[in-house]
């Protein structure tokens, strides 16, 4: 069996890694008398990114080196392999992300002062154990706030060599699109905690569970004032005397009898 060349052993390497190298990475497989130079490393990968052009794989260089990958539009077939559905996070989370990529470095309290609402703590936690975001330093004001930025784990998770190949804000038309655009890279992925992908209702006010309450003590007020007018007709009617007056001139019979008058006010005469 012939010599592997350089180009069949580097191919090897990127499949068998299942994850992004570098040149440094692939140059630590040679020996240190066989090592070959970087320009040839350069030359091998444009060579098999021409190879792939066309096939259903490619050649992708992002911010930790080169990968292998299925190319996106055969997504909807490749995904069909994992049973469970891929993870989809909440509005609130991809806010905030968007914001420490475009932003960065950037404190919690700027994020909550631009998206209005507070930033849960199970957000910065899940993006931190993801690992797409990092404290870069701390804000020298009073406190000294926690700074935070994305890594090269983001930029490779969303195929980008570097942060200049993000999306202008006026791509980004509408936020909730991000969620499709990670569905495929999450297939197979387990999470460790599915209740960090639901913090955004913790941002929500409880109007509902107040308006509930309200109305339920204005029903048995309403209620109980209907027992006590069943029961004694006279106590009731009593609470409506002081208005009396109107509703007895309102009444008055055309004789001017003052008596049958008082008489006609009486709430059980309805």
């Amino acid at each position: 069996m012939s010599e592997p060349t350089l180009k069949s052993v580097v191919e090897a390497a990127l499949l068998a890694a299942g994850r992004p190298l570098s040149l440094d990475q692939l140059l630590k497989l040679f020996e240190e008398d066989a090592q070959p130079e970087r320009g040839e490393l350069r030359a091998v990968m444009s060579e098999l990114g021409e190879d792939y052009a066309g096939r259903a794989i490619e050649l992708r260089e992002v911010a930790s080196g080169y990968r292998l990958q299925i190319r996106e539009t055969f997504a909807p077939w490749v995904s069909k392999l994992w049973e469970e559905r891929p993870q989809r996070y909440s509005r609130a989370l991809l806010e905030t992300l968007a914001l420490i990529a475009y932003r960065q470095p950037i404190t919690r309290g700027e994020i909550e002062e631009i998206r209005g609402v507070a930033v849960s703590t199970n957000i910065m936690k899940t993006l931190q154990d993801r690992n797409w975001v990092r404290i870069v330093g701390h804000r020298d004001v009073p406190g000294r706030p926690a700074m935070f930025g994305t890594t090269r784990e983001f930029l490779d998770y969303f195929g980008l060599k570097s942060l200049d190949e993000l999306p202008t804000l006026a791509e980004l038309r509408d936020i909730d699109s991000i969620n499709v655009e990670m569905d495929f890279g999450e297939q197979g992925a387990h999470s460790a905690n599915d209740s960090d992908t639901t913090d955004e209702a913790q941002d929500t006010p409880q109007e509902q569970t107040d308006d509930t309450a309200a109305q339920t003590s204005t029903d048995d007020a309403e209620a109980q004032q209907r027992d006590v007018a069943e029961q004694d007709p006279e106590s009731a009617s009593g609470e409506a005397k002081p208005e009396a007056g109107e509703a007895v001139g309102a009444a008055e019979p055309e004789d001017g009898d003052a008596d049958d008058a008082d008489s006609s006010a009486d709430p059980a005469g309805y």
